[in-house]
């Protein structure tokens, strides 16, 4: 949004079938995203190349081309040094930068000290990878980058973008068919959810909270003024609830009490509200802390409407079944409790939901259209009215480094068969390793006694967790371990994460802590 105006992903899935290079960074994307890298499979039996560049050796390493194994935290040192390599080496596109951009020589002048051998001290992947990646990336015809949360949950997530997109300028990879810049959704509606003001800056359709001209529009609209000021994003929130400025807290379809990092603080925050209300379909660690639980029919098979994907696809969605018991959907029952606080809103239908959205209307959905497939072709116009800037930024390492207390880093994420803090997938015992396990090195086991399948003690500065199993795997080199957050109720991974927050984003360092592990008798 800060760079390019606009929040989404800027190519289709499709593009990812016909491209020359497909990198995944940050993004373990064959276990979290199988639809998206299922268009990736495709595209490489056509001929693409991927480079994966994430500290540990998913199983997507070897369907790829190149393996950048990298030190945790260092991302925008690497793309730095690309970009140091690409114009070093003259293979930066000189047309692209001069009728597109701005701010190039500030870039230049940033990524100067950053050179090859500078940043294989920092990141641990040799100078003779970084150059041969650069031209890789540098030299397709057509190129994207696809990210995830290992860019962003860092507390400088937002700098690691910027180090990305700048590659993507600095090569015009962005703006025509085939090459893109692309932060993959973790759920089927994030983007959606943003697309219609769920964000605490901007309204339906993405327009700002602080435009006098969307709040003309929308008071006309909503036939009510609006609040001036702009609200607050998660983080924000919970630091307000800790100055005692917020006492009450409505939760929908989330739960934070053990999705947020230092699990245990939070449990102290929630506790502390006078009133804390949750709407869900099931009940989690925050529903069973609420004064208030509302049933919702928010599963996929219950409801009716639309979700906007990944590739910002509109797609429509059809209840097959009625929620059981008391659950209603979501919308009605958001409705009721606005009508009981004296406003009269009449929707009747999702649609009336939808059309006040003042987006496109329920036929066009149920009729496939062709849409926008990739954005920003505006930037290869003979004249651009709107430059994009570069935005240099500067490495900058994990807030908590491992010492001789916390010997070893931790790092987290998701898992192919379950998701997130498992509301709906800790239940389901039919798959492989359905319990959470520490990925630890045989180097690392072997120093400590530990054999694959023992149970150890995993602590941080904020808690510990008593007791998980021991996954003895190459997927991690010596120092780094890694564990899932999928069976909170007997693994609560959260106690454990630094709740260093990004002042740019809003989200915390899950990505590294410093921990120290035993075996338990």
């Amino acid at each position: 949004m800060a760079t390019f105006g606009a929040g989404g992903a800027t190519t289709s899935y499709e593009e990812l079938e016909n491209t020359d290079l497909i990198i995944c960074w940050g993004s373990n994307t064959q276990e979290c995203h199988p639809i998206i890298y299922n268009h990736m499979r495709r595209g490489v039996k056509n001929g693409a190349k991927m480079v994966v560049i994430d500290p540990r050796k998913i199983d997507q390493v070897k369907k790829a081309d190149k393996w950048l194994g990298l030190n945790v935290g260092t991302d925008i040192c690497l793309a730095n040094a690309m970009g140091h390599v690409i114009i070093e080496e003259d293979l930066h596109n000189k047309v692209f930068i001069e009728q597109a951009t701005e701010n190039f020589e500030e870039y230049r002048e940033k990524v100067a000290g950053y050179t090859p051998e500078y940043a294989e001290q920092i990141t641990g992947v040799s100078a003779e990878d970084i150059r041969e990646v650069a031209r890789m990336y540098a030299t397709a015809d057509k190129a994207n980058i696809n990210w995830t949360l290992g860019i962003t949950e860092h507390h400088n997530g937002a700098d690691g973008v910027f180090a990305l997109i700048s590659l993507g300028l600095l090569t015009g990879h962005v703006g025509k068919y085939g090459s893109g810049l692309n932060p993959l959704r973790g759920q089927n509606n994030v983007q959606g959810g943003g697309d219609m003001g769920a964000l605490p800056d901007k309204m339906v359709g993405g327009w700002k909270w602080d435009d006098p001209e969307a709040h003309e529009l929308f008071e006309e609209v909503w036939g009510a003024p609006l609040p001036a000021k702009v609200g607050k994003n998660q983080a924000e929130m919970m630091d307000a609830v800790e100055r005692g400025e917020i006492r009450g807290m409505y939760v929908i379809g989330e739960n934070p009490a053990q999705s947020n990092a230092d699990e245990d603080h939070h449990d102290k925050l929630f506790g502390s509200l006078d009133l804390l209300v949750v709407q869900d379909i099931l009940m989690t660690k925050t529903a069973r802390m609420a004064d208030v639980v509302l049933p919702a029919a928010a599963s996929w098979a219950e409801t009716e409407g639309t979700v906007i994907n990944s590739e910002r696809r509109v797609q429509r969605v059809h209840k097959v079944v009625d929620p059981p018991g008391e659950a209603r959907p979501d919308e009605f029952i958001i409705q009721d409790i606005a009508n009981r606080m004296g406003v009269n809103w009449g929707f009747e239908t999702a649609e009336d939901v939808w059309n006040e959205g003042g987006a496109i209307t329920t036929d066009v959905v149920e009729k496939p259209q062709v849409g926008t497939r990739f954005l920003h072709a505006e930037l290869w116009a003979d004249e651009v009215e709107n430059r994009v800037p570069f935005t240099p930024v500067d490495h900058e390492g994990p807030v908590e480094m491992p010492d001789e207390e916390y010997p070893f880093q931790l790092t987290t994420g998701r898992r192919l068969a379950f998701h997130n803090t498992g509301t709906m997938t800790q239940d389901y015992k039919k798959v492989k390793d359905n319990e959470e396990l520490l990925e630890i090195c045989a180097e690392d086991a072997e120093e400590l006694g530990i054999e694959d399948g023992d149970m150890v003690r995993v602590s941080s500065r904020r808690g510990t967790v008593e007791a998980v199993k021991a996954r003895v795997t190459d997927r991690v080199r010596p120092g780094l371990l890694f564990m899932g957050y999928s069976f909170p109720d007997q693994v609560p991974t959260n106690v454990l994460t630094i709740n260093a927050v990004d002042p740019k984003s809003g989200t915390a360092e899950l990505k590294a802590c410093a921990v120290k592990i035993e075996p338990v008798a």
